[in-house]
């Protein structure tokens, strides 16, 4: 039997864990970095007969998490593949601070985190299976706010901006190979997750946007993990995946 393998980052919560739980399928292999192992997902993968590997994984070093991924990805047989996905999802929101009061270290964790690691291991996925005859897609989620400029946001901002437009490079990059993989960078919409709750409780005067996203919470417009995991792998599955390299699940 062929399996879809699937890459997933930030798979430790939030929608992260949603979609690596609903990934978990027989024909499917599964492989998740995150800053921690999760014992209760390994569980679900049993029940699901899926295969898993988890990965305890530090991707403000993105350099040897991709030497990681390409060995890895050097030993399994394609043969054994009907298709190959790499979603990066993780990211890191720094202190909600303007940019001149920022921590220099967390600015450059989210800035790793959230952009560095995407583009090295996006290359080292590419590269290792640049020879596969099946189809390859990569998966980038980005943030409305890579695309709307909010402050006291610039790093997440900066980061999700950098991924939209490196989607777009690649998406160049891969048109011109006859098997180049598929690649989109989607926004997920507005999610109850613990970002929304570090955005609702910061100091007003640091944050200006405050009121809006409180808004958004108590005006019940903020997705669950579940849903938007959901939607995001709708759109991964759709026929004109990559069609548009920028997109928005709300489009």
């Amino acid at each position: 039997m062929t399996q879809h393998l699937y890459i997933l980052t930030g798979a430790s919560r939030g929608m992260g864990l949603a979609m690596a739980e609903q990934l978990l399928a027989p024909d499917h292999r599964l492989l998740c970095l995150s800053r921690q192992v999760n014992p209760a997902l390994a569980a679900k993968a049993v029940e699901a007969a899926c295969a898993l590997e988890q990965w305890p994984c530090d991707l403000s070093q993105g350099v040897a998490a991709a030497a990681l991924l390409s060995e890895w990805l050097g030993r399994l047989d394609p043969a054994t593949l009907a298709s190959a996905t790499l979603i990066n999802n993780a990211g890191v929101i720094p202190s909600i601070v303007p940019l001149s009061a920022s921590d220099p270290a967390e600015l450059a964790q989210a800035l790793r985190v959230g952009l560095e690691a995407p583009m090295l291991l996006t290359a080292a996925f590419l590269r290792a299976t640049e020879s596969w005859e099946q189809p390859r897609k990569v998966l980038n989620i980005s943030s409305g706010l890579g695309r709307r400029a909010m402050a006291s946001q610039g790093a997440y901002c900066a980061a999700k901006a950098g991924m939209d437009h490196f989607t777009r490079c690649l998406a160049l990059d891969e048109a011109r190979k006859t098997n180049g993989a598929r690649t989109c960078s989607l926004a997920p919409g507005v999610i109850d997750t613990d970002m929304q709750v570090t955005l609702r409780s910061a100091a007003p005067n640091a944050f200006p946007d405050q009121d809006n996203f409180i808004g958004l919470k108590t005006r019940g417009m903020l997705s669950s993990p579940a849903d938007a995991a959901s939607r995001v792998l709708a759109w991964l599955d759709r026929p004109d995946f990559g069609t548009n390299p920028v997109a928005d699940v709300r489009d």
